[in-house]
């Protein structure tokens, strides 16, 4: 029996799949072994769990033929990319109006030193992208660098990746897909050529515990190190070495993390990446018509006819996003209010300064939490 009626899946999802609780304090209690830095039986297990989960992720991906590094999180993930992919020759950069802070920050400093150009993708009034706009953009402005948000953190609203990617690709960009919020959600190819990079953040969409991130990354292509350090491989050289994943993983690798992960993996394999969506979709879709409800609700950036993750963000009239999300958290309603680190997105949106509140499911969320929103949503017309 939960305590709390949890509608923040968009930051981390909880709760996890059962297999992954067990598994991962079987694996805490019995494994203290440093992965690579040891030649034990102990260490030859962690080894083996590791490269299965690798394994476990290219397929769920379908991306066999590329390399998987871990990191702790996928902010870290998207500035070793980014930052490391700016040290060539690029100029001008496309992104989604919909990119998190971990992109934007970034690309921000660079802005700053008049290193780049940055450009964004187009989308229509009916938050349609544009593929005939866009492809006018990059015959006007050759695009380098291609960052795409997969799934945006304060709509839900879904990218056509595939086909973006393999448009810019014909004009010699790199691209980067930012899937922290569709890993292990929506099944896609990232197996394409089209595809250099993708970000995947195991704590969300991926259900495993904090502390394990990553990126999927295109054999033969050049990314300069930005962090430098130990990683148990070829420790008399002071440059980094050129192997792959070594080149990348700096430190201690979380392994307790990965064995959730694995155990995550498992878990959709099993389960189904299409029954996960479908469910998520489904989950949306109740928030959607409780929301719809009420006069007071404004949901904003919803297009039934394009396609969603579990997330929704909408305003309540006369009432700020941090008002009215004290009114939810009194309640034991766990949500997001503000800009959700995103504030290009709620620039487009039109709920820029203020933001929006945020509610997002997961393949867990359950009937009781619902009943406890619409009730908290009651309240509040009856007293607004």
């Amino acid at each position: 029996m939960r305590d709390m009626a949890y509608f923040d899946n968009a930051a981390t999802t909880f709760p996890k799949p059962v297999e992954v609780y067990e598994f991962t304090d079987k694996f805490c209690r019995n494994f203290g072994s440093s992965f690579g830095r040891s030649l034990s039986k102990e260490q030859q297990t962690v080894s083996k769990l590791v490269a299965d989960t690798r394994n476990k992720l290219k397929k769920l991906l379908h991306c066999e033929n590329k390399v998987v590094i871990f990191t702790p999180t996928a902010t870290l993930a998207l500035n070793m990319i980014i930052q490391g992919i700016l040290d060539k020759n690029i100029k001008n950069v496309y992104i989604t109006p919909f990119e998190h802070n971990a992109v934007t920050r970034v690309l921000d400093h660079y802005i700053k030193d008049n290193k780049i150009i940055v450009r964004q993708l187009k989308i229509d009034e009916n938050y349609k992208y544009d593929l005939n706009l866009i492809k006018y953009q990059f015959d006007a402005f050759n695009p380098d660098l291609v960052i795409m948000s997969h799934a945006s953190n304060v709509t839900g609203l879904v990218a056509p990746v595939e086909e973006i990617t393999g448009l810019s690709k014909g004009y010699g960009a790199v691209n980067v897909v930012d899937m922290a919020q569709t890993a292990g959600l929506i099944d896609i190819n990232v197996g394409l050529d089209s595809i250099d990079f993708a970000v995947f953040a195991g704590h969300k969409t991926l259900y495993a515990p904090q502390g394990i991130s990553g990126f999927v990354m295109r054999n033969g292509i050049e990314l300069s190190p930005i962090i430098f350090g130990g990683t148990g491989f070829d420790s008399a050289n002071q440059e980094m070495p050129k192997s792959i994943p070594e080149r990348y993983e700096v430190g201690t690798v979380n392994t307790n993390a990965i064995s959730g992960l694995y155990a995550s993996l498992n878990w959709i394999e099993k389960t189904g990446i299409e029954n996960i969506y479908q469910k998520e979709k489904q989950n949306r879709q109740k928030l959607i018509d409780i929301l719809s409800n009420y006069d007071f609700v404004d949901i904003v950036g919803n297009n039934s006819n394009l396609n969603y993750v579990g997330v929704v963000s909408f305003v309540i009239k006369n009432l700020s996003s941090d008002s009215a999300g004290r009114i939810f958290a009194e309640n034991n309603i766990v949500l997001r209010t503000g800009l959700h680190c995103a504030p290009l997105a709620h620039k487009f949106l039109n709920t820029f300064p203020a933001g929006t509140l945020r509610l997002s499911t997961s393949y867990f969320t359950v009937d009781e939490e619902y009943e406890e929103l619409v009730a908290v949503l009651e309240y509040i017309e009856d007293n607004l």
